[in-house]
């Protein structure tokens, strides 16, 4: 760790009105971050490009309609702390602020058009109840609230509890997630176009085993949706 991040990290230990990424204090109206780097964050705009990079990557591993990523996920950027904080600093107010600025900036896009409700990636529950809560639930709940499009949680489950995917390779990632999700209730899900939405998109192996179990589901669409690419 560089020595502005353990800076950062010591500030916020003891001064929690900072900013996660900056370490500079937060206004009242300001959130765990502020706003010159909610400015700053390298937005990809990708959601009015077809065939994306995200798009490309999913290409031929499940049937999906679109895909788009907030944010470029690259170390020593403004996007991991954000996602660090969400996941492992108890901030899910985090994931609900990046999810309402994503939901903003695909409010009246094509992209967004044709999308029945907003699905996010589950957690085993052993691993939510440890966490907290689940950082694409929160995501997924700040999309809604500035889409208004509504978001189910708890009808796609995980039903294994799997080590984690960092540091795994490609293939690796892809025999940790198999056949570790399903759906509760096919029907709830049958005729709709899903936003399945997750935090960051690496090797597209969580979403592809989420994608496998939601075709399960009749006459399904899927498209997809992260704050982060990491490609």
């Amino acid at each position: 760790m560089r020595r502005n991040d353990l800076l950062n990290e010591f500030s916020y230990l003891f001064f929690p009105h900072v900013c996660v990424v900056c370490g500079e204090e937060l206004l009242q109206t300001e959130e765990s971050v502020c706003l010159r780097c909610l400015y700053k964050l390298p937005r990809t705009n990708n959601f009015r490009e077809e065939e994306n990079a995200a798009e490309k990557l999913m290409a031929g591993r499940i049937p999906f309609e679109r895909i788009a990523s907030f944010c470029v996920y690259a170390k020593g950027g403004i996007l991991p702390p954000l996602i660090h904080h969400l996941k492992y600093y108890h901030k899910p107010e985090i994931g609900l602020l990046l999810g309402r600025v994503y939901g903003e900036d695909l409010t009246g896009s094509d992209f967004l058009k044709p999308v029945d409700m907003i699905v996010p990636v589950p957690l085993h529950p052993k691993k939510e109840k440890n966490r907290g809560y689940n950082q694409a639930v929160m995501i997924a709940k700040g999309l809604s609230d500035a889409t208004s499009l509504p978001f189910a949680a708890g009808n796609l489950i995980r039903v294994v509890y799997n080590p984690t995917q960092t540091k795994r390779t490609k293939t690796q990632r892809w025999e940790n997630v198999r056949d570790i999700f399903k759906v509760k209730d096919p029907q709830a899900y049958a005729d709709k176009h899903l936003l399945l939405v997750d935090d960051v998109i690496t090797t597209g192996s969580t979403l592809e085993a989420c994608g496998v179990a939601l075709q399960k589901c009749s006459n399904v669409k899927i498209s997809i949706a992260t704050l982060g690419e990491v490609f």
